[in-house]
């Protein structure tokens, strides 16, 4: 076998420890850890990055980062951001967060930021449901999926709509930057990482808040195969959140 047969063309980032994954078959926190770490790496801001993670799934993302990171209270992730930011001002701010803490119990916490323009990079994991505790309907669940708390399916007249809570950040004034993307597909993972990299740069440039949604499935809380939750999440939870960019004034272009 010839040396360029030999060659290594894929390794484990360096912001990413060495650790075996608890998160379920399927489930896209792994990939969009890998997402961050990758884009930390190319940019070089291991070493200055701060990370924030409240709880839910998300609590444990900092056994698998290998850079700083804080754990919030539930809700919280945002403030203690704006605290560690403002204390901070050189180094690189980002918060990790689920849907039920990021647009339940922290809504006030996610909105005062945004509208502030706190200049702090949000990666939005949203699997439309309660993961780590047993799959309760969240905020983002949608109409008629089945959870613990609505066995007969998500009804909007008894609990309401899904909350859009990117739409909601994006007619905040001193937001920045938000795109939503999905972890479903090769396509889409690809462009997740340019989204990731774009509000990565707009703190970098010192413009303000950004945030990227992530579509994520749950197998698991689903009740689903990972190939079918993979399936759902590009043909029935893209049709409640669409993906695109939903508003972006950095003025940054695109990015590769």
């Amino acid at each position: 076998m010839n040396e360029q047969a030999m060659k290594k063309i894929f390794s484990r980032p360096e912001s990413l420890k060495p650790a075996m994954t608890h998160y379920c078959p399927g489930c896209g926190h792994s990939i969009a850890h890998r997402l961050v770490a990758e884009v930390l790496d190319e940019l070089g801001l291991r070493e200055k990055t701060i990370g924030v993670a409240p709880v839910g799934c998300a609590v444990l993302a900092y056994n698998y980062f290998n850079f700083d990171m804080v754990e919030a209270p539930h809700g919280r992730a945002l403030a203690v951001a704006t605290g560690i930011k403002r204390v901070h001002p050189d180094k690189f701010v980002l918060t990790y967060q689920g849907d039920g803490d990021l647009a339940a119990i922290g809504t006030a916490e996610t909105i005062h930021a945004a509208n502030r323009g706190e200049k702090i990079s949000t990666i939005f994991i949203n699997n439309a449901i309660y993961g780590m505790t047993g799959g309760q309907m969240a905020p983002t669940t949608t109409i008629g999926l089945v959870a613990t708390t609505t066995p007969g399916g998500r009804d909007p007249d008894r609990d309401g709509a899904p909350i859009d809570i990117s739409q909601m950040l994006a007619v905040c004034q001193r937001t920045v930057y938000i795109e939503r993307c999905a972890l479903c597909s090769v396509k889409h993972i690809q462009r997740a990482k340019r989204a990731i990299k774009k509000s990565f740069l707009v703190q970098l440039n010192n413009l303000g808040f950004s945030l990227v949604e992530l579509l994520s499935p749950c197998p698991t809380n689903w009740k689903m195969k990972p190939w079918d939750a993979w399936k759902w999440t590009e043909s029935i939870l893209t049709k409640t959140y669409p993906l695109g960019v939903i508003k972006d004034t950095s003025g940054l272009g695109e990015v590769k």
